[in-house]
């Protein structure tokens, strides 16, 4: 993958409705893992030969294996359980508001299974040398599952858990280059946490300092990446700002985070979400080292309205001003189904907002 990657997508697709019906028969035993993947398998070559249509730079299988873009800890690390006590999250958009969301913590020394063999397998034989691979970052994983009394059991601090994530995830991201991904990217939500003036000021109250946490957070995705990209793949991090349901969570322009998070994440591409004002102006990009691509996040995959493409050429000239247009791309915001449900439009949309995405790309870098 010698070539600079202009026409890039986050990652997850809508599931048809064929799978979605095929993973709910499977949940209820009504059908067995050979036949879901089966569906599945005719899903992700669906999906394949669309985007080699559009003609986008990189293909993905859509994430279809998953539940979820990280797969639900559970379906490959053991160690994890349900938190007696349910997480108030508060979200913005469709159905909106403070909601519970399933709380996990560590309850047990974490066992690792592979759980993107199948991915890569499929993948390299249908798109050699050209699909990538997401997997959650060591940020996320890490995010909440340390439980006094409970974890401090198996790890004696919240550092020693996040160590042990670290090494499973470079064990994950060996074996998955190894198997053909040429472009790695790991996702995060949790640095958008820290854009919000309201939530910083909530953890500083509690004692967290968050200059302190970040330093902790961002080396030991750096871990992650640097494992990556030692291993001869392209290294990618999205900056997500929460992906359910065309929901979000996060509002805030980057420059609390900027100088710190991009100046120091060793990613070879930042994927941003920039596809409202709710992420603020392109001031923050100024903090961008020379070297990395910064993949505009300016498609949204929000809803079915597309963006004009001329209104997508301002933006990019509008970012230009901080950092060269020879270092920029364009992509989605963020997924289109971060979780199996996905977001409140149609495939029809999905794939006109990627032509788009490949067009505007096109006009800009040829």
């Amino acid at each position: 993958m010698g070539k600079v990657l202009r026409s890039d997508q986050v990652g997850s697709l809508l599931r048809p409705r064929e799978l979605l019906d095929a993973r709910a028969n499977y949940a209820d035993s009504k059908i067995g893992l050979e036949e879901l993947r089966k569906v599945e398998d005719k899903a992700i070559m669906a999906a394949l030969e669309m985007q080699r249509n559009i003609g986008i730079d990189v293909l993905v299988d859509g994430e279809f294996r998953r539940r979820a873009f990280y797969s639900g800890p559970t379906d490959w690390l053991e160690g994890f359980t349900s938190s007696n006590e349910p997480r108030i999250q508060e979200w913005f958009g469709p159905g909106g508001g403070k909601l519970p969301s399933a709380s996990r913590v560590v309850a047990a020394k974490l066992k690792h299974h592979r759980f993107t063999a199948h991915e890569t397998e499929f993948l390299r034989e249908h798109t050699p040398g050209r699909f990538k691979l997401t997997l959650p970052s060591a940020s996320q994983l890490y995010a909440g599952t340390f439980l006094k009394g409970v974890t401090d059991q198996f790890y004696p601090t919240p550092q020693d858990l996040l160590a042990d994530i670290v090494q499973i995830l470079q064990t994950e991201i060996k074996a998955a280059v190894a198997d053909g991904a040429s472009y790695i990217q790991t996702d995060s939500p949790n640095y958008s946490d820290y854009v919000s003036t309201a939530h910083r000021q909530k953890l500083t109250d509690a004692g967290v300092d968050i200059e302190n946490r970040l330093d902790e957070l961002i080396a030991a995705d750096n871990v992650c990446l640097e494992t990556a990209r030692l291993e001869g793949a392209v290294v990618g991090f999205h900056v997500c700002r929460g992906n359910s349901r065309s929901r979000w969570q996060k509002e805030g322009g980057y420059e609390p985070i900027a100088e710190k998070v991009f100046g120091s994440l060793a990613a070879d591409r930042l994927l941003l979400e920039y596809d409202t004002d709710r992420a603020g102006g392109f001031e923050p990009l100024r903090f961008i080292p020379d070297g990395p691509i910064v993949v505009l996040g300016l498609v949204s995959t929000k809803g079915p309205l597309l963006e004009q493409k001329d209104h997508l050429l301002r933006r990019i000239e509008e970012a230009s001003r901080y950092v060269p247009v020879e270092r920029l791309a364009l992509s989605p915001q963020c997924g289109f189904a971060s979780t199996l449900a996905g977001n409140l439009l149609t495939e029809d949309d999905q794939w006109r907002k990627l032509e788009l995405v490949v067009e505007t790309a096109r006009e800009v870098w040829g």
